[in-house]
């Protein structure tokens, strides 16, 4: 639904709204909050956000500073736009603003109940950090599962053979989703569950995409919180649906793996997430629910297949955008691996362009271009202006990929650019910092380093790529992570 279908339902709901807005208003009229668009009656600076958000917000900060108020209905937001106030959010200031802002599409099933992502930061959340930590994504765990990841990646190199030999052009966005999809599958719940010549993957991209979308685009019960039980857009039906959908599936693995469990003569178990999960969740006064475990899937699961696999979309875009990076990827390649033989995860150390590539990639286009928003705890104050208890916060990691004043031409795919600043992905760089930072970052991403590595030195190394768009449109289509908006399909030719 755009901003005008939006703005329709919320001028139909005015007269409701202004017979009660005193009850739910908390407006910052101080001079002490931080500067901003002028808000509309009623529905605030909505419009101004159109239909790329991450866009209009980076815009926006170019004229009100890097630290900026929006009214969006009801819902007081700061947005922050630099890497000096993200560290100071997601740092030094982190208790009081490591809240989330749940959407009420995240509402669905009581999602935001038992979910790792949405939960408060208490004793619940501590407890399933902890869980992502060492029983799914620890460098033991992870070591142990590189053959697997190896065979997953193999299966995606024998289709994409089969696209070479025929002359077919392949989308790199399935091929990637579908390997992506089966390698997390088979950590989890030592099973495939699509092929590349099936309609499975596409179903699971259906879904996977369908919550990321419900999950980020404009819903008015966001921006007046007193229509939640009316959801007037259907956004939260719909997410019950994609919800109950994967939940449903999660819940018969768990009941076939809780019988094969109970059988006198066990076959060997499979070691896998869900064996380690069901431990802790059969242990005696166990905090970790069978709820919890289904949540954490759908978490994992979701953000883990999508945000991985759209990189290694936008990675291969843009090295094709570029010719003469691309053969310094190539190059690079052929000096650490040989024809013929698997690439090994633990050589991804040796190929610093691939990952300044890999950096850049994520620079331009970050899988979540806003993060994950944030809410203030209490009244605060951040770089001397005045933040509202439960203020929504969204740092624009987009905007400041795209800040002249942090990088010199920050409109251009430059990966020569880290291969000198030494700066990463992973948190303590607040320039770049795709999947968040502090006590939030995304448990996931030592798991989505190692795949979009492994997955794009594997397609570079074996084949060069035709592709059938010599444009190679790099437009964006937003929900709450960022896909390209045209496919990208290429034809595979044996280097």
């Amino acid at each position: 639904m755009d901003y005008l279908a939006l703005l329709l339902i919320s001028l139909a709901c005015v007269t409701i709204h202004v017979l009660v807005s005193k009850l739910w208003m908390k407006t910052p009229t101080s001079s002490k909050y931080p500067p901003g668009p002028r808000p509309l009656p009623i529905i605030g600076n909505i419009l101004q956000l159109g239909n790329q958000p991450h866009q209009a917000l980076t815009k926006l900060s170019q004229i009100y500073g890097p630290i900026m108020s929006l009214k969006l209905g009801n819902t007081n937001t700061i947005v922050i736009s630099s890497p000096q106030i993200a560290k100071e959010v997601l740092q030094k200031n982190d208790q009081i603003f490591s809240n989330r802002k749940i959407p009420d599409t995240l509402r669905a099933l009581d999602h935001h109940m038992f979910s790792v992502a949405w939960l408060p930061p208490l004793t619940q959340w501590r407890t399933l950090r902890r869980v992502c930590a060492t029983k799914v994504f620890s460098s033991q765990q992870l070591d142990s599962t590189q053959v697997l990841r190896q065979r997953k990646v193999q299966e995606l190199m024998d289709y994409v053979e089969e696209k070479c030999k025929k002359g077919e052009a392949l989308d790199i966005g399935e091929a990637s989703f579908t390997t992506v999809l089966n390698s997390i599958s088979n950590t989890f719940f030592s099973m495939d569950l699509a092929h590349y010549t099936s309609d499975e993957s596409q179903e699971f991209r259906n879904i996977i995409w369908g919550i990321m979308e419900e999950a980020g685009k404009p819903n008015v019960v966001d921006f007046f919180p007193i229509f939640r039980t009316l959801d007037p857009q259907g956004a939260r039906t719909r997410m019950s649906s994609y919800f109950g959908k994967l939940i449903a599936f999660f819940d018969g693995l768990i009941d076939e793996r809780l019988r094969l469990r109970a059988l006198e003569n066990e076959s060997k178990p499979c070691n896998d997430v869900l064996d380690s999960v069901l431990e802790l969740m059969l242990e005696d006064d166990s905090q970790v629910t069978r709820p919890h475990v289904l949540h954490l899937f759908l978490d994992l699961f979701v953000a883990g297949i999508d945000t991985t696999s759209t990189s290694i979309d936008w990675v291969m875009t843009e090295l094709l955008r570029n010719p003469e990076k691309l053969e310094k990827v190539r190059k690079e390649l052929e000096q650490v691996f040989v024809k013929g033989k698997q690439l090994d995860e633990s050589l991804i150390s040796k190929l610093p362009f691939l990952q300044a590539a890999v950096k850049e990639s994520f620079r331009l286009h970050p899988p979540v271009p806003l993060l994950l928003p944030h809410k203030s705890g209490v009244d605060a104050e951040l770089c001397g202006f005045m933040v509202p208890e439960s203020a929504q916060i969204l740092v624009n990691v987009w905007g400041m990929g795209r800040d002249s004043s942090i990088w010199i031409n920050p409109d251009q795919f430059m990966p020569e650019r880290f291969l000198e600043s030494g700066i990463d992905f992973k948190g303590r760089d607040f320039e770049l910092i795709p999947f968040g930072a502090g006590r939030r970052i995304c448990p996931g991403l030592p798991l989505a380093s190692r795949t979009v590595h492994i997955v794009l030195a594997s397609l570079l190394f074996t084949y060069d790529w035709k592709p059938i768009d010599e444009d190679m449109d790099i437009s964006e289509k937003c929900g709450l992570s960022l896909h390209k908006a045209l496919p990208l399909q290429v034809i595979p030719i044996r280097a």
